[in-house]
């Protein structure tokens, strides 16, 4: 059996003092073969990243530093080179795929430029040499047009092309190694499909060793050959992905597992006598047009969509990156101006209410944003931003106080904590402050925009419950827009499938996982990852 390209061998990485512990990760031993995929799976803070950016070479100085082990690369102790070495071997002997291509791509750059950039600093190939070689491992992706798409910039790309050209950046000089960090967390469905496949089709036509990081046990059961749980800097089991996931040996595993939504819908009553919360009618998007400076390309982001929510009831809109999904939740909360159509809330039209007339409409809606982490300003402290709402609505300050520890407390948080930082919690802690905050209004509509999709599955699974808590607690009309179906099973009464701005389908959530009518509901139903180990399948 040929040697391994990358072995772990007893890694220590140590936090900064005064941390919640004392080590990032600790004695941690993996191996990853050539042509094998090693997915190392766990909660936030569990050292799956920090092992990423330990054998890159990549640990932020004075805040994270190797305290013990080695990390040998094909046969060479890494562990000690000089950065000089660490650049010559980065791009060529081992690449990474970050989570988020839009912060790792350079905005500035056009695309082939940034792959081009890899060629020059570790070849003698000249540009036309090295153009052709960037066009054909841009193909090799799958991507449409790549003579076009050499000359584009990032910002003109969509995600799932913009990670492709991320993996083709990784993968240009062949290395024996890949590291990809959560590269499938942001992106729909279908491009996740397609991601995965594209990896995997590729580590086996190189023979690439492939460390994937991530915190999915579908994406796991979809690509793994084995599989590492880790939790607080630990190795707790490692197996055959086979194994891991049909027989976990530790507790922790199993709950994890235990923790992944299924795609089967919970019976759930319809909801048939609630008050209309929200009716749209015909409402409807375009971006472009003709301006100053002629015309320009249309964009229909959405168009004639008409649905309806009731008070106490949960309605998911379900669909790709470029769908409307969002967009739609911004038209209704009047965060962005509709072209046509009718938004109404509480049964009066506010589509074309101006600014002042908006003002009385504005705390019957709230919205809870996808990362909590750029949710809250992180120069004032949670209370601060519990208390400025509803104190721009007239409520004295020791009121909004009260009211702000009694929802601190609903939330599962500690009233007091309302003196500290959003820095100061993890993730799931911070989503769970946002909901406390937009409970602070009193709305009658409350929209979760991916709320809960860079979360872990445990926290994820908690904060989903959490949802449907103050759902039937203040009788919430909840609008939950995601692109993960098997969290949309699990907390919506109805479902809503938007395909390029345009309403699909829709019902009850269970009729349409049962019996999908169109071919794109099929489509992204087939797409859900793990389905072949009973992942989402109950």
């Amino acid at each position: 059996m040929a040697d391994p390209v990358l072995v772990i061998d007893n890694l220590s990485v140590q936090l900064p003092r005064g941390a919640d512990r004392v080590h990032a990760v600790e004695g941690l031993s993996l191996a990853v073969n050539p042509g094998e995929i090693l997915c190392v799976v766990g909660e936030s803070g569990s050292g799956k990243s920090v092992t990423a950016q330990a054998v890159m070479g990549l640990l932020p100085k004075g805040q994270l530093t190797r305290s013990a082990g080695r990390i040998i690369l094909e046969g060479e102790d890494i562990s000690h080179v000089s950065m000089d070495r660490l650049r010559d071997l980065r791009g060529s002997r081992m690449a990474m795929i970050f989570q988020e291509p839009m912060t790792a791509l350079n905005p500035v750059m056009t695309c082939g430029d940034q792959i081009d950039e890899v060629l020059s600093i570790h070849t003698d190939l000249g540009s036309d040499a090295r153009k052709a070689k960037v066009l054909d491992i841009m193909a090799a992706t799958g991507l449409p047009d790549v003579a076009q798409l050499f000359d584009a910039y990032p910002h003109q790309l969509s995600g799932g092309q913009r990670q492709r050209v991320m993996i083709a950046s990784a993968l240009v000089l062949d290395p024996a190694l890949l590291i990809a960090d959560e590269p499938t967390t942001a992106l729909d469905v279908t491009t996740q499909k397609q991601i995965l496949q594209l990896i995997r089709e590729l580590q086996q036509r190189r023979g690439t060793g492939v460390l994937f990081i991530t915190h999915d046990f579908g994406v796991v059961a979809e690509i793994a050959d084995r599989v590492a749980v880790m939790r607080y800097g630990k190795l707790v089991e490692e197996g055959p992905v086979a194994e891991v996931l049909r027989r976990p040996r530790e507790d922790y595993t199993r709950m994890l597992i235990g923790s992944v939504p299924s795609l089967e819908p919970p019976g759930r009553a319809a909801i048939t006598g609630g008050e209309v919360a929200l009716k749209t009618t015909a409402l409807a998007k375009t971006y472009g047009g003709t301006s100053l400076f002629g015309k320009g390309r249309v964009v229909r982001a959405a168009s004639d969509v008409t649905i309806e929510i009731r008070r106490g009831e949960t309605l998911g809109i379900v669909g790709e990156s470029g769908s409307g999904k969002s967009t739609v939740a911004r038209c209704i909360a009047r965060l962005i101006d509709p072209t046509s159509g009718e938004v109404r809330i509480a049964g009066v039209d506010v589509a074309k209410m101006g600014q002042g007339e908006l003002r009385p409409y504005r705390r019957k809606v709230q919205i809870v944003f996808q990362d909590p982490y750029r949710s809250l300003n992180p120069r004032r402290t949670v209370g601060q931003s519990l208390v400025e709402g509803p104190m721009n609505f007239g409520m004295s300050r020791s009121d909004a106080l009260r009211k702000a520890g009694d929802l601190m407390s609903l939330v599962g948080l500690k009233p007091d904590a309302i003196d500290r930082y959003p820095h100061q919690f993890s993730g799931g802690q911070r989503q769970r402050i946002c909901i406390a905050r937009a409970l602070m209004m009193e709305p009658e509509l409350l929209i979760a925009d991916e709320a809960v999709s860079a979360l872990d599955v445990s926290v994820q699974a908690q904060v989903l419950k959490l949802l449907d808590d103050v759902r039937k607690r203040f009788d919430l009309a909840v609008l939950f827009i995601t692109h993960d179906l098997r969290v949309a099973a699990q907390i919506c009464d109805r479902i809503v499938v938007m395909s390029k701005g345009e309403v699909v389908e829709q019902g009850p959530t269970a009729e349409v996982y049962a019996a999908p009518k169109h071919p794109y509901s099929r489509a992204l139903l087939e797409a859900a990852p793990g389905r072949g180990f009973g992942f989402g399948l109950g």
